[in-house]
């Protein structure tokens, strides 16, 4: 049975504190954030290198106000808990690669499929940071260029 998260707005109802007072308290003191270990580059970089598996995904993704990201996750955990490896700022494949890097070498050399889009610069990002794995094109990168192909020639004979 899965359970809904508890919000900071539920706790003010039941408990009949100050939600924006309490969220704030969290954050500052509870949860340990000044403490955390990759606070000092989090806004360039997150690696978590215990979630890496043997499939992997790489793509990049606006999150805000046009900014990109490169996201790698762990295919195998289907987007749940403990999916995402590494998420990096931009998509320049020289800070993508010195981030995974820093994963394990060992590790790395065990990822035996990546999942990515046509770009050349996750390819190279694939090749260098996971060079024994197989590069496997995302199906919705196929699909997208054989639509747009058959739009061609329907334009063309019509």
């Amino acid at each position: 049975m899965e359970t809904s998260p508890v919000t900071c707005r539920t706790l003010e109802t039941f408990y009949h504190i100050n939600a924006h007072t309490f969220e704030k308290q969290y954050k500052e003191t509870l949860s340990g954030f000044h403490d955390w270990d990759q606070l000092d580059h989090a806004d360039s970089w997150l690696l978590f290198p215990e979630n890496i598996g043997r499939h992997l995904a790489i793509d990049e993704s606006s999150l805000s106000n046009g900014e990109l990201y490169t996201f790698v996750t762990n295919r195998d955990r289907h987007t749940g808990e403990g999916s995402l490896v590494a998420v990096v700022s931009g998509t320049k494949s020289e800070d993508v690669i010195q981030v995974l890097k820093l994963i394990d070498e060992e590790e790395r050399m065990k990822v035996e499929e990546v999942t990515l889009d046509l770009s050349d610069s996750m390819r190279k990002i694939v090749s260098v940071a996971f060079p024994k794995a197989q590069r496997v094109i995302d199906r919705f990168h196929i699909q997208k260029l054989a639509c747009d192909d058959v739009q061609v020639i329907r334009v063309a004979h019509c």
